[in-house]
This record gives structure tokens, sequence and C-alpha cells, in this order.
């Protein structure tokens, strides 16, 4: 018989999970208390990130950590009652961002990272999925010439370690690559390797449908329930109890709260984002998603209108929505570009699940039979889901695993 599989957690990385297990022919059942893709994998820059070989390490210059700490930043804003829950993770964060450790955390992030383009064409391809990967790249604007000129030597040596290809552009070919931009700048790095994504929502409700094609099936229900039920597990869901063999944990920033109920207590972190849409005047267009340096958000040609996505905020789980980085990136997109009223009646919001060594936690849950993770990818879900569902079913139906999954494993912490 086929092995039975729960998978916990219907964003990108659950819903990749379950796909590349019932291309394997496993009996998957894919729950969350919402439809696919309404979480985290809703929100996002809509970009499969090939160039993001190196991960985000904590800052180590002093007036940049100051900077922060003052807390009216762009594209980092946090609750001051909200710190002392963040202090053991940044510590850890702070720690594991020596280049030292850095590098070494670097070196395996980016084994996986280098596989993002294959893996979500693998999915994609001779599927309506492929109208929403367009190969435009995005482009990184800086209005200083000094750190124009450090940004390019770290992109060749990302190119000669890690095949990552980008075009350095002067201020004129800034201008000629996105002429309605309202600004001058120095010049930017376009990197041409990612896919720009017109609807990340559409790509993963369009990856879940490939997954129900091939018989697997989709309830709602919550992880609260789930249970050991004799070698196997048990979940309720509004369709009633579903048992499986196995199970895979793939909450996001919320599969601590899980994992805790059965032992395992990893050290996940969350950093909030928001985004929000806007129209351009006229005839105005953006060709391609741009990032200005200077004001750290990102703007991003989408179906919905140009999404602008915030940075991170850190603030406690239940505390209410607090898009000040909107309110305060708002005005500075208007100098950038031809904006027009928000499309959106309120802004949306959502969790990026962090760890502190800057790896995603994939593999067997400690101490449990029969259960997996699959969570803590950071800023990079919607890049590395089809990539983690192909290393995570490898893993649990007994293949080669493409790349040795050991500086992912849970119990390294």
């Amino acid at each position: 018989m086929a092995p039975s599989v729960i998978v916990l957690g219907a964003g990108m990385v659950g819903v990749s999970v379950a796909l590349h297990l019932r291309r394997r022919g496993c009996d998957v059942v894919l729950v969350d208390r919402r439809a696919p893709g309404e979480g985290a994998s809703f929100g996002n820059g809509g970009l499969i990130q090939r160039e993001a070989v190196h991960p985000h390490p904590f800052p180590r210059a002093m007036s940049e950590i100051l900077r922060i700490a003052r807390n009216r930043s762009i594209d980092a804003s946090y609750h001051p009652l909200a710190l002392p829950g963040f202090v053991s993770p940044l510590l850890r964060y702070w720690w594991h961002s020596e280049p030292a450790r850095y590098l070494h955390a670097a070196q395996a992030y980016a084994r996986l990272i280098v596989t993002c383009i294959d893996e979500h064409l693998a999915l994609a391809r001779d599927t309506d999925a492929m109208p929403l990967l367009r190969p435009i790249g995005w482009m990184r604007l800086y209005g200083d010439r000094s750190r124009l000129d450090a940004a390019v030597a770290q992109a060749e040596i990302a190119h000669r370690d890690h095949g990552v290809n980008f075009v350095a552009l002067d201020g004129a070919g800034v201008a000629a690559a996105e002429p309605h931009l309202l600004v001058q700048r120095a010049g930017a790095i376009h990197w041409t390797d990612p896919l720009s994504v017109s609807d990340p929502h559409a790509l993963t409700l369009s990856y879940s449908r490939q997954f129900t094609g091939l018989g697997g099936r989709i309830a709602l229900g919550d992880a609260g329930s789930l249970q050991r039920f004799g070698s196997g597990w048990r979940l309720r869901t509004t369709n009633g109890p579903e048992d499986a063999a196995q199970v895979v944990i793939a909450l996001g920033a919320a599969a601590g709260e899980t994992t805790r109920r059965f032992g395992y207590a990893p050290p996940l972190f969350g950093k909030r984002g928001y985004h929000m849409h806007y129209g351009l005047r006229g005839n105005a267009v953006l060709n391609r998603p741009v990032l200005d340096t200077d004001s750290g958000f990102l703007l991003a040609p989408m179906r919905a209108g140009i999404r602008l996505t915030t940075g991170a905020e850190f603030a406690r789980i239940d505390a209410r929505p607090t898009p000040v980085q909107l309110d305060r990136a708002e005005p500075v997109a208007r100098t950038l570009l031809p904006l027009q009223d928000r499309v959106d009646a309120t802004p949306w919001m959502g969790v990026r699940p962090c760890t502190p060594d800057m790896l995603p936690v994939i593999g067997p849950l400690p101490g449990q039979a029969g259960a997996w993770c699959a969570f803590g990818h950071a800023h990079q879900g919607f890049t590395l889901g089809p990539t983690t569902g192909r290393l995570l079913a490898e893993m649990m139906t007994g293949d080669q695993p493409f790349t040795d999954p050991t500086p992912y494993r849970a119990d390294r912490f």
C-alpha cells in the first residue's frame, strides 16, 4: 500500500511537499486552517531568487545597529514591549552571523538556492503556472557610486562561486531600462536569473491544483488537534478524522507551536511584513521589480498593481497589525514612481519564519517516528518551496537526496 501522509500547512512549502509526495505515489492529505496559499506565501515580492545565495546576516556594524535601534527606518521596525521575547533568538542570530560561522551557513544555504529555478520549472512546465513566471529578473538601485562598486564586487564573487548572472548598469542604463522612474541613480545591478511572478497566490494555487489533479486531497483543520494514533498520527478536520502513517509539519512561523507538544522547541522567530498595491498614472509602467537601496523596500509589477513590500517588523505573534513601515515607505515610493491611489482596502500582513542560523529545518522531527519538519525558510519560502518538497520527499520515500540534508537537520538546535 502507498504510504499515507498528512501535510500540515498549505503555503508554498507545504503545497510543494504534498505535490512531490503525491508524485511518488504517497496517499497525501494537505491540511490547513485556510485555503492554500493564504499565509506568508500570499504576500511577498513574487521573486524566485536564484541570486539569493547568501542569506541575510544580522548587522555587524554598530552604525547599522544604531540606525535600526532608533526604530524610524523603513526596512526594520519593532514593538518595544515585544523585544524581551526576541532577545534570545536575536543574540543567537548575531552569533551565527560572525563571518566564519556565516560562511558555513551560506555554503549550505547556497546549495538549496541554486536549484530553485529548475525546481519551480519542473513543477510549472506545461501547466497554467508557466505564464505566471516572467524571466525578467529584478534590479537593485544605488544612489551612491561607492556602494554600487562594492555591490558589483560582491556580485562578481556570487557569479564566480555559484553561477549567479547579473548586469551592472550605470545611470543611463537604469533610465533606459525603467524610463518612468522619477529619480536618477548612480546605477544598478540587474539580477537576470530570477523569475518574477505576476501573482504569487495564483502560483501556489496552480501547484495545489496539480496536487489534487493527481488524486491528492485538501482539508480544513487545525494542527492543534494532531495526536499520536497507534504507530501513526491522527488529525481532526472538517471532513472528519484523518489518520496517516506519517506527518509533515510545514506550518511556517507557527510550526513551533506544534513541535513543542512533541518535545521539540526550535528557536524560531517571526519577522512580520506588509504589502499594498497601487495603480500607475497615465501610461507609466514598471518593467521589472526594483529595490531602491537608499529606501529599503521593493516595488514589483503584479496583476493587482504595483506591489510595495516592506522589510521586517518584530512584534508579538498576537499583536494587531501596525503597518507603520508602509506609511513611511509610501511617500518615498511616490518620489520613485508616479503611483496612483492604494488599490487594497487594507494592507496585507504575514509572518516570515526565521531561524538563528539562517537555514531552514528540513528532515525528521527528533524523537518522533514518522514525523518530519519543513519550515524556517525566512524570506525564501516562496523561492525554496519546490526544492524543499523534492528534498523531503526523497528522504521520506527512501530515494537518494539530491543534496546532503545534514545542514538542515532539526536536531542541530
